[in-house]
């Protein structure tokens, strides 16, 4: 490890030796090295970006490694992308450097280190140094001013330099042979580059955050003075000297402020400035590359347990990734048959030079004209250890949706497209879609569990309307993501490929355009749609090559992805299929009445308010509340303006009646637009149905949503949400059959926190709620009257979700006090409890998440959070997601269990919804109770726990009258 002691002058000397040193280099090792730049990485740039970005994962020892998975696998990247003869690995030494000694409060508003970023950092450098990478580490400066020297020595011998960091401070750096790169999000930033984001030439850097100021260094800067303030000045007087010189031109506020902030700039200035001389015991001639230690790489991988790595050393591959070889930087080799093209190069409209200038990997792709070229690549299929496949259709309607063409890729960059039904003017022949499907449907239909696919429940649907059943899956790169962190990021395939791979796919919008002339798949031309359709198919399996090594670090985790998300991507795509019947013309008639009441309360609203207005129009709330009846405010927007948000009116409808006005216009308008007016429109002609899409990539606790229709919000406590499940029914013949569990996220709560009192009432079967009023008012159970159950009912859901006294005191229309006290003595009644939301939340802090019985993590970044308001909803949502996680967990398996069992034995019913912990079926009017108490006991069996499940079980000729 090259780490040096404080240099004299606080690290700071001159450059009068360095030349010659670094011409030492000879002038045919300089040519070579022309086209390969220095590469200088900050490392602790990457250390804290890596540690924030990446999962927290661990090995058996419980020891963090994600740190160090991230910065390596960038540093692997960079290899393999810029091929370098020189590759240096920055970091910041411990300790105070010269900016401190110039301003004592410099990044004096910075938190401390994580410690389980800290205990990373030891590994990280042996890792680096293993890798063969020359490591700088001086005491006294900082990395920047390390990067800053050799990138001027760099200059001087005649190399371009290309310095990785995601600091926007090493933008002054850059010049026509220096440049940017960010490796985790994958962009590049050149002279344009920095004009373009910042507005400012990188000369003009330093001065440009001298006035904006940097609060992550609580480097003081002019206060008020945002980028585009510091942009103008700069535009018009060139440099920071410049803009105090006419300081006293600039009118208003932000003028005084200038002039007041004058005397503290030229610091300001100083602490900004990345040295450029600071001596280096070693010139960057000096700084080469060395071998890897393979045998100490592979010692320190078995212990991180980075287990793809330490098979790619056993296996005798570079530890430095794709090195010798490698295509350059932007290449994509896109080859066939029907390109026109010998060399394989892409038509002018094909993917952009953009989609593919940091991804190393060559890429051949292969469009499949002939049955001879399909049925060897199916031959490559059934041997492979796994492929990745994915379809092209023409909507994003799985029940409308049509194949337009197939791809599949075995390896890095080895992928192929069949184009099948492209129908635009001048078309070529395609092979015959139908006689494909059958040449596959072995393969997809196989139970040999070797596809690999992205979003995959949307194939299954799709290839089911041309008689295809996919059930040959055995991954599902959307789900391994979500898995290991469903708070991290979008589980969609660009932002995995930029996160995990750093690389930019070719978009939809980039081969079919925008707005209403994008074109459908089956009307884009085939060269231009082979590439992206392969890529897809590409990136998929390169994808579960990244993620699938996360997960079986993490055994709990692997185990949630294989038993419960895997499984249940088929009993969706089985509901999904199935749809539900709805009785358009019982909505016609609903609608009416319920647009009459809509005109009634809108009448009512006005008359209350002694004018006509836009019942929709926060504005005019305002001015009617705030300004001509006087209301109290309750909350300010950010824009200073009395908030008239819905829990504002909530508050306000306790004492007025024109807010309980507006908020029942609100709900019923909403009612119609999204239920009445448009559940009829979204009935399917062919199945008279509506197929509602299931998302189980969206909710960070694990829950489903559904859209186009959402199935998940229709109101059930108004008579009027009511109405609207009256409308779902069953076909001729058929009953519904309704499965709901009771009080499923209290059980869990008597399971997590174990409380004698809570544990004891489920046992024994009490009504809890009575059972809370009796404990928290101290009288009999059998005299506990309904308001006291309606308030111990408020209080039991409301500290599972975090409820303050204030918010039950709204609820119940008491004091807060009064609120405070039930609270109180709640917890007195109940220690239990109180012990585990105590211990959550410091448990949560200390490790950043939290956990559901069956292991599925929920991570709070927020929950060290300086800010109050977003540490308490952290807080809040530590104590609630392990119940409601854990619900989703087990309606989940019920639901797996119950479509298997439905399945396995051919019964004739279906799961026709799945909506927060309950089950609808569909069910022959003659098997009703059999098939009843079956649900029954394989939803109560999804789980054990400290307390009985119990399941409640209903049957209708509609869903309401099924509850």
């Amino acid at each position: 490890m090259t780490v040096f002691g404080r240099l004299p002058g606080h690290g700071l000397g001159t450059l009068a030796t360095l030349p010659c040193q670094v011409f030492l280099m000879s002038s045919a090792k300089i040519e070579e090295a022309a086209n390969r730049p220095v590469v200088l990485v900050d490392g602790s740039a990457y250390l804290y970006r890596a540690f924030h970005a990446m999962p927290p994962l661990t090995n058996a020892k419980g020891q963090p490694t994600g740190a160090i998975y991230g910065v390596v696998n960038m540093l692997r990247r960079l290899v393999s992308d810029y091929q370098p003869e020189v590759m240096v690995v920055v970091f910041d030494a411990s300790g105070k450097t010269f900016r401190d000694d110039i301003y004592a409060e410099y990044k004096a508003n910075r938190a401390s280190m994580p410690d389980d970023m800290r205990t990373q950092i030891k590994p990280l450098y042996s890792v680096v140094e293993k890798m063969g990478f020359p490591l700088v580490i001086i005491e006294g400066v900082e990395a920047d001013d390390v990067i800053g020297t050799l990138s001027v020595q760099a200059t001087a011998a005649g190399l371009n330099t290309v310095i990785s960091t995601g600091d926007k401070d090493m933008a002054q750096l850059v010049n026509e042979h220096v440049t940017l790169v960010n490796t985790m999000n994958n962009t590049i930033m050149d002279v344009q580059g920095v004009v373009d984001k910042f507005g400012v030439k990188p000369s003009q850097i330093i001065d440009y955050l001298t006035l904006v100021g940097d609060t992550s260094d609580n480097i003081p800067g002019v206060p008020s003075c945002g980028p585009k303030t510091a942009v103008k000045w700069l535009a018009v007087h060139e440099t920071l000297e410049g803009v105090i010189e006419n300081a006293d031109s600039v009118k208003g506020k932000i003028g005084e402020k200038l002039r007041d902030a004058i005397a503290h700039l030229p610091m300001s200035q100083d602490l900004a400035t990345i040295r450029l001389e600071v001596v280096l015991p070693k010139p960057l001639s000096e700084l080469a590359m060395g071998e890897p230690d393979r045998e100490g790489l592979a010692e320190l991988y078995n212990e991180l347990e980075f287990k793809t790595w330490s098979h790619e050393l056993a296996e005798g591959l570079s530890p430095l990734g794709k090195r010798v070889g490698a295509a350059p930087v932007g290449a994509a080799k896109v080859g066939g048959a029907s390109s026109g093209n010998d060399d394989g190069a892409t038509r002018d409209g094909a993917a952009p030079q953009s989609a593919a200038k940091a991804d190393s990997v060559n890429r051949d792709y292969e469009t499949i004209t002939t049955l001879a070229a399909l049925d060897e690549w199916i031959e490559k299929l059934e041997k492979a250890e796994l492929f990745a496949f994915d379809t092209e259709t023409t909507s994003l309607d799985y029940m409308k949706a049509e194949v337009v063409g197939v791809s599949f890729a075995i390896d890095d960059g080895k992928a192929a497209y069949v184009p099948l039904t492209h129908d635009y003017d001048g078309a070529p022949e395609q092979l015959d879609r139908q006689e494909v499907l059958d040449r596959l449907k072995p393969l997809l239909e196989g139970d040999k569990r070797n596809l690999v696919g992205q979003h995959i429940k949307y194939d299954i649907n799709v290839l089911r309307n041309h008689g295809v059943e996919l059930v040959n899956v055995a991954h599902d790169t959307m789900l391994e993501s979500y898995v290991i962190n469903s708070t991290a990021t979008r589980h969609n395939m660009d932002a995995l490929a930029s996160k995990y791979l750093g690389v930019t796919t070719i978009k939809f919008e980039d081969v079919a355009g925008k707005g209403k002339k994008q074109l459908t798949f089956n009307q884009i031309e085939i060269d231009v749609a082979s590439p992206y359709a392969a890529e897809d198919a590409d990136i998929t399996l390169r994808l579960h090559k990244a993620l699938w090594p996360m997960l079986e670090a993490e055994p709990t985790l692997k185990a949630l992805y294989l038993d419960v998300e895997l499984p249940s991507l088929h009993a969706l795509s089985h509901i999904e299929y199935a749809g539900v019947r709805i009785d358009a013309q019982m909505l016609e008639k609903q609608g009416a009445t319920i647009a009459t009441t809509i005109a009634r309360v809108k009448a009512e609203a006005v008359e209350d308010a002694g004018r006509e207005f836009n019942l929709g129009s926060p504005k005019q709330i305002g001015e009617i509340f705030f300004e001509e009846k006087q209301f109290p405010v309750i909350r300010k927007t950010p824009k200073g303006q009395p908030s008239t948000a819905e829990d504002v009116l909530e508050q306000l409808a306790i004492d007025y009646p024109l807010p309980r006005l507006i908020l029942q216009h609100r709900s019923l308008t909403k009612l119609m637009s999204t239920y009445i007016e448009k559940l009829p429109l979204q009935i399917n002609p062919a199945t008279n149905r509506v197929h509602t899409s299931y998302n189980q990539a969206i909710a960070s606790t694990g829950r489903l949503s559904s859209t186009d229709p959402n199935l998940q919000n229709i109101p059930v406590r108004t008579e009027e949400g009511r109405r609207i499940r009256e409308a779902f029914i069953a076909e001729p013949g058929y009953r519904l059959l309704a499965a709901d569990y009771s009080q499923i996220e209290l059980r869990i709560m008597a399971h997590l926190s174990s409380d004698v009192g809570l544990v004891t009432a489920f046992e024994q079967s009490m009504d809890v709620h009575k059972a809370t009023a009796s404990e928290v008012f101290g009288v009999p159970l059998d005299a506990v009257d309904s308001d006291q159950r309606r308030s111990a009912k408020a209080i039991n859901f409301g500290l599972i979700y975090g409820m303050s006294a204030f918010g039950l005191a709204k609820q119940l229309d008491i004091s807060r006090g009064e609120a405070q006290q039930y609270i109180n003595l709640y917890f007195e009644r109940y220690p239990g409890v109180k012990a585990y939301m105590d211990d959550t939340r410091a448990l949560a802090k200390e490790q950043g998440f939290v956990e559901t019985v069956f292991g599925r993590r929920l991570y709070l970044p927020d929950i060290n959070a300086r800010n109050a308001q977003m540490r308490n909803y952290a807080e809040r949502t530590a104590i609630n997601a392990p119940m409601q996680g854990t619900a989703a967990d087990i309606i989940k398996r019920a639901m797996i269990s119950v479509d298997n069992w439905l399945t396995a034995d051919n019964i004739d019913a279906r799961i026709i919804m799945q909506v927060h912990d309950e089950l609808v079926l569909e069910v022959k009017a003659g098997d009703l109770e059999s098939v009843g108490e079956q649900v029954q006991r394989i939803m109560i069996e999804a789980a054990t726990l400290k307390v009985p499940l119990e399941v409640d079980v209903g049957i209708g000729n509609s869903w309401e009258e099924a509850h």
